[in-house]
């Protein structure tokens, strides 16, 4: 019992131990990101000098608004960048993932088996149950339609194309027409 209580009390100063140097960790990170944002804007964003005229104002408008100009078109293409490499992520991981084979089926075997022997298999041989599929299924005549009669009874087709063209073979398209 004292070797248990040595080793928790142990584990316990080191689970302690751990937790403050990666606090101290995330503070070392959070003042680095903080010099280097300072550096950052310092670099890239000179301190504001307000001329005192209208004219030297509108240019520097005008420099702003083409600076703003290119920084959302570089933000735009960064953006459509993102999309593609997070599209073409997806597709891969989707790819893996289908090579991985989560749903991999076993073989098949091939089993020669009638309906009642799967029925009688599934169920037990206390239930007696025919499988006649056939039985069951209705008769039908095929009746012959119209078209099927006009179909057979044309012949050639050229023919057909003959007799209709012309005034003649419209004359008679309107007469049957009626």
């Amino acid at each position: 019992q004292k070797k248990r209580r040595a080793a928790t009390a142990r584990r316990q100063h080191l689970k302690s131990a751990m937790l403050q140097l990666a606090a101290t960790e995330i503070e070392k990170e959070a003042a680095a990101k903080e010099v280097e944002k300072q550096n950052y804007l310092a670099e890239h964003c000179p301190p504001l000098s307000l001329p005192g005229s209208m004219q030297e104002l509108q240019e520097l408008c005008k420099k702003l608004h083409a600076k703003i100009d290119s920084v959302d078109e570089e933000r735009y293409d960064t953006e459509v960048k993102l999309q593609k490499t997070t599209k073409e992520l997806e597709d891969l991981s989707q790819k893996l993932f289908d090579l991985r084979g989560k749903f991999k089926r076993p073989p098949l075997r091939r089993v020669r088996m009638s309906a009642d022997a799967m029925l009688r298999a599934l169920l037990g041989s206390k239930h007696k149950v025919c499988m006649d599929l056939r039985a069951n299924l209705k008769q039908v005549k095929k009746e012959e339609t119209d078209k099927e009669k006009d179909l057979r009874d044309v012949g050639d087709w050229r023919k057909n194309i003959e007799e209709k063209s012309g005034m003649e073979g419209r004359k008679k398209m309107f007469e049957a027409g009626e």
